[in-house]
């Protein structure tokens, strides 16, 4: 199923809101939302499925969702080192935890620590509850590192990302995704990732 819209691009300005309750950022900048990350994936050709939901801020609420392939489901992590210098997007399958600790010593980082909801607005474009892989087109220098769990390589090879916004999941073939964003210019490495939970 291809779902078929077509938004025009463009600069936009967007406001978000920081840790003040009174401050808000404002930017001008080229933000992919949600209709245009459809409307690149058509021009694309790459066939894909939706599933619209609610606001969904962590995995327990998604996973609550009716979703197409709950086993595809994707849990995103957005961190940097402890000099701001390195940014890294860890996407693991969503029932995986994560310990940074083991994971900065495995890949040989810097101390790891979550980036900061300015971060994640300056760099990825997002809100800090709208992290996703699809958040790196907006990343205009290539600068996040892409780490992604093998096991959604591994049949069926699909994955469910949000388009740049938390009412909706994407569903495509991990392939596809993979392909996108070397395209665009941000590293990707695949990683085994041990399961915290066994």
């Amino acid at each position: 199923m291809v779902r078929q819209k077509h938004v025009s691009g463009g600069k936009i300005s967007y406001k978000s809101k920081y840790l003040q309750p009174a401050e808000f950022y404002e930017c001008e900048a080229y933000l992919m939302n949600k209709e245009e990350v459809y409307d690149f994936l058509n021009k694309r050709g790459v066939r894909y499925e939706i599933t619209e939901h609610g606001e969904v801020f962590n995995m327990q609420e998604l996973c609550s969702a009716d979703l197409l392939y709950p086993e595809s489901v994707a849990k995103n992590l957005f961190v940097r080192d402890d000099k701001k210098r390195n940014y890294y997007l860890i996407t693991v399958k969503g029932e995986k935890r994560v310990n940074l600790k083991e994971f900065q010593a495995n890949h040989k980082t810097g101390k790891l620590s979550f980036a900061s909801e300015r971060d994640v607005a300056d760099i990825l474009r997002l809100s800090a509850g709208s992290v996703t892989p699809f958040g790196l087109l907006n990343d205009e220098t290539a600068k996040v590192h892409f780490y992604l769990d093998k096991d959604f390589v591994a049949e069926p090879g699909i994955i469910g990302i949000h388009p740049n916004d938390n009412t909706a999941t994407v569903w495509l073939k991990t392939g596809e995704l993979i392909e996108i964003v070397k395209e665009h210019g941000n590293t990707v490495d695949i990683f085994e990732l041990r399961d915290l939970n066994t």
